[in-house]
Order: structure tokens, then C-alpha cells, then sequence
């Protein structure tokens, strides 16, 4: 393998010893690859030619460790559904190292499924193919959708069964990321009374995500405000397309504001608030409608953190200072979520900018629209697609939708009269649809798509149906023949029992 394959330059390994612990990927019988992302690999810096083939395998399958990776386990913490498990940590995961991509950006190179580490837990630190080749999926959805995500830079098959409660075919993904820091890294060392070590964290963390707030006098208030307005414009992005991503715990959530970990996540079909997926989340602490709550939630764990180290010292006036100005971040955050989930449902209701004095008019428009969706049962997706046909004049595609084909009648009496008070009045019907199709995607990871696609790879190793689907979330707001398949719901009877599994 050429030396030159990987540039790596490992921050993390280097700036925060004791924070991880060094390990290797286990090797595996017969490596393969079933995915390689060129593109991305491109994006990085990488030569295709030379990883797209049994070579770039025996790496991404953890046989061969490339010159210059330093493979270790990332420590830390979390709260799972809302209970504080004080150590997790990287239990089937391995950090190879970092690459500064084409855009000179510092990118994470991790595998995932590799084999046991000392935080597996019992576990056997394995992955099957099915849940690795759906990261590939939701990531590469989501990067077209434009939402920041961690991505896929190959799955490699290993030969070697993984037992669930089946055998399985085992794969090993590799993921790419802004860095993997989570809240649940600050958590590891907080519980602890590491506050030292806290501090080394959120240095290295501004360093990485938020250079010019380095010797500033109050970085670390700062870093919380970065995060928690990352956050708030992930999280709008999410219920703007209607995803759930199933397993929102602080240990999946990222200080890049990147979306991490695919697991029991579903993109909704039929529009309701409390849609819930996840096998294991029998409260619906993680429905649809509760995702900017809990983010707000997972927020004040991470502010929890930070407070010794916004305090100018430790008496308790300082923390009591402390704990007053954290708060007011925590306090913002609805603010911050309102205006970007506002923002991205004025473009999806074609809406060419602010009406100023309307922000709450523009609200409760968006609101009656999503009510209106959720008592007709109308399919979320394509009830914003179909939106933008009546912008262009043809309501005829957005009616075939509801029960009763007036059912919209006056909402839409509001929309027009709505768009007709935009500056100038001189965008052209066509042009205005137009606009909302390039924000209103007609190509979701339908679950019955996604599950017939891993189906068919687990059960009978043909990756066709994959390919083919992966090709279509490639393109998500193109609405031709050959999409046609990818854009109708699942019969409502397979959506009502649906369920979304974690793949451990």
C-alpha cells in the first residue's frame, strides 16, 4: 500500500492523551468491499485508484492499518434516555486518524464494526451489514438534503458471521466526520471532577470547531452558545424533512452540529407529530415533535459541564454568575430553533423573503399547513412537493392527495393572498415553483425502500436494490421517470407497524 494513501495528521491522539485508549481493529477472514464512496474520497484527498479495490478492502475491513493512523477508542459518557451512563465510550469503534480534505478542513477517519474495544461492554464490538450499508443510505440522503452529517466512506464485507438474534453477514463502515466529539465526551470527564481535563477538552474542541474564539475571555460561554446555535439549525433542518433520528441521546450529539449515528432513525411518511420508529423507544422520548425539546434538554447536560470553566473561580458566587449566563444560552436556544425552522419553511412555502411584522403570521401559516397534513393523513414529503405544483397553478396534484380534494381550499386562499404580498409582486408562477422544488425533495430513504435494499444485501448479497436507491437519495429533488419508483409511499399498512432497529 502506497504510503501516500493517507495524510494523516492526528490532533486528537496527540493533544489529548488519556482521553483514549490505544487499539487495533481486529483483523477479519475475508475482507470485500460493498461500497466505496469515490466522490468522497476525492473530497478528502484520497487516490480511488488504489483504495476502490482489494487493497482498500484490507483496510477498510481493519486488516491493514494505513502508515500514519494511530487507531484508539474515544472515552466517553452519555445520557441515554435521560438515565446517565458514566462510561460508553467507542465500543465497536476505532478512530484511525485525521485528513486535512481539498477545502483544508479537519476531517475524521473512523471505523465502526472493528472488533472488540476496552469500552465494548460485553459486547462483541461487531457490526452486520444491514445497519452498516444503511448509514451509507440516511448519510448520503441526508448530505444531498444539504444537512450536515457524518458520511460513508466504504463498507467492507469480512467473511464472518455476526450473531444477533441470527446469523448475520458482518461489514465494517467507515465514517468520516468534523470530529467526533459529543457531548457525552465533556460528560466523561465532568462526572469524574476532571475539570482540568474538561478544560483541555473544550480547548481542543474551540481549537478545532472554533478558532477565532481562542484567547478570548469568554470562550467557553461562547462554545456553548456555537454549539447550541448549531444545534438549533440541525434540528430545524431535521423537522423540515420530516426525519427522526431515533436515539437522540448526549452521546449523539455532536459539538460540530453535524447529524451522527444512523441507527433507529426513519424519515416520516404520513405527517404526524408524535411519529415514533424506534424499537427501543417505548416513551416516545425521541418522537418527531420532541427532537427541539430534547435538543434543548441535551444542551443543559453539556452546559453542565462548562460551568467551572465560565466561572472565573470556583466560589460560589462566581458559579452562581456562571450558572445565570449559561441559562440565558439554554433560555435563547427555542428563539434560535424558531427563526431557523421558520426560515427553512418560508423557502418550502415559497416564500421569497421575511415579511418583517409577519414572523407570527408566516408561523401560523406553516403551523395550520402541517395541521391540515396531519388530519388528512397526507404524506409529508409529497405534500410539500405537490405544494410547489400549485405554486406554479396546477392544484390538481396537490388535491389528489387529501380525502376530499377541497380539504385544502382555504389554507390555499391564505397561502396565495400571502404570496401575493411579496416585494414587487414580479416573480413569475413557473419561476416561484421552480425555487420550491429545488427546497421541497421528492426523493426521501422511504423505509420500505431502505428495508427491501438491506434485505436484499443481507439475505441473498445483492447489492443492486442498494445501488440503485443510493443512486436515487443522490438526487432528491429530481422528479423524473426513472425516480418514479423511489417517490410513492409504502402502503399504509406497512408504515402503521413500522419499527426501527440500533443494529447492536
Amino acid at each position: 500500500m502506497s504510503a501516500s494513501t493517507f495524510q494523516f495528521d492526528n490532533t486528537y491522539a496527540r493533544d489529548l492523551q488519556g482521553f483514549y485508549a490505544p487499539w487495533k481493529p481486529a483483523p477479519v477472514p475475508s475482507p470485500s468491499l460493498l461500497f466505496f464512496n469515490r466522490e468522497l474520497a476525492l473530497e478528502l484527498g484520497l487516490d480511488p485508484k488504489v483504495l476502490d479495490g482489494p487493497e482498500g478492502a484490507a483496510i477498510f475491513a481493519g486488516n491493514q492499518v494505513p502508515e500514519g493512523a494511530e487507531p484508539l477508542a474515544q472515552a466517553y459518557a452519555g445520557h441515554q434516555f435521560g438515565a446517565f451512563s458514566p462510561q460508553l465510550g467507542d465500543g465497536r469503534a476505532l478512530l484511525l486518524g485525521e485528513v486535512i480534505d481539498r477545502l483544508n478542513r479537519r476531517r475524521d477517519i473512523m471505523l465502526k464494526g472493528s472488533g472488540r474495544t476496552p469500552f465494548s461492554r460485553g459486547g462483541d464490538g461487531k457490526a452486520a451489514i444491514g445497519p452498516m450499508l444503511r448509514e451509507v443510505l440516511i448519510g448520503e440522503a441526508m448530505h444531498a438534503l444539504g444537512i450536515p452529517t457524518t458520511r460513508a466512506l466504504a463498507v467492507a464485507g469480512t467473511g464472518e458471521p455476526v450473531y444477533r438474534e441470527q446469523p448475520l453477514p458482518g461489514a465494517v463502515l467507515t465514517r468520516v466526520a468534523a470530529s467526533h466529539l459529543r457531548i457525552g465526551t465533556f460528560e466523561y470527564f465532568n462526572a469524574r471532577g476532571e475539570t482540568q481535563r474538561v478544560r483541555q477538552l473544550a480547548d481542543y474542541a474551540i481549537a478545532r470547531h472554533d478558532p477565532d474564539l481562542e484567547g478570548t475571555s469568554d470562550r467557553y460561554l461562547a462554545l456553548l452558545r456555537r454549539v447550541a446555535q448549531r444545534q438549533a439549525e440541525l434540528i430545524a433542518q431535521w423537522m423540515n424533512v420530516g426525519f427522526i433520528h431515533g436515539v437522540m441521546n448526549t452521546d449523539n450529539v455532536t459539538i460540530s452540529g453535524e447529524t451522527i449515528d444512523y441507527g433507529p432513525c426513519a424519515f416520516m411518511e404520513a405527517y404526524d407529530p408524535d411519529a415514533v420508529f424506534s424499537s427501543i423507544d417505548h416513551s416516545g422520548r425521541y418522537a418527531y415533535s420532541n427532537q427541539p425539546l430534547i435538543a434543548r434538554w441535551s444542551l443543559a447536560r453539556f452546559a453542565e459541564t462548562l460551568l467551572l470553566l465560565i466561572a472565573e473561580d470556583e466560589s460560589k458566587a462566581a458559579v452562581s454568575k456562571a450558572i445565570g449566563q449559561a441559562t440565558e444560552v439554554i433560555d435563547a436556544f427555542p428563539e434560535w430553533y424558531a427563526a431557523a425552522l421558520l426560515k427553512g419553511q418560508r423557502q418550502k412555502l415559497g416564500l421569497q423573503r421575511s415579511a418583517g411584522s409577519d414572523d407570527e403570521a408566516d408561523r401560523t401559516l406553516a403551523a395550520d399547513w402541517l395541521t391540515l397534513l396531519h388530519q388528512h393523513r397526507v404524506d409529508f414529503t409529497l405534500g410539500w412537493r405537490r405544494l410547489a405544483d400549485a405554486a406554479g397553478g396546477d392544484d390538481q396534484p396537490l388535491r389528489a392527495l387529501f380525502p376530499y380534494p377541497q380539504a385544502p381550499d382555504a389554507w390555499l386562499v391564505r397561502w396565495r393572498a400571502r404570496l401575493e404580498r411579496e416585494d414587487g409582486h414580479a416573480l413569475e408562477r413557473s419561476d416561484r415553483a421552480e425555487r420550491m422544488r429545488r427546497v421541497n425533495p421528492v426523493v426521501i430513504p422511504r423505509n420500505h425502500r431502505v428495508e427491501e435494499a438491506l434485505s436484499a444485501a443481507s439475505e441473498y448479497e445483492d447489492l443492486a436494490p442498494f445501488t440503485r436507491l443510493l443512486t436515487a437519495l443522490k438526487r432528491p429533488y429530481d422528479e423524473s421517470q426513472d425516480q418514479a419508483e423511489y417517490t410513492e409511499p409504502a402502503r399504509t399498512e406497512v408504515t402503521a407497524c413500522y419499527r426501527t432497529f440500533c443494529g447492536t
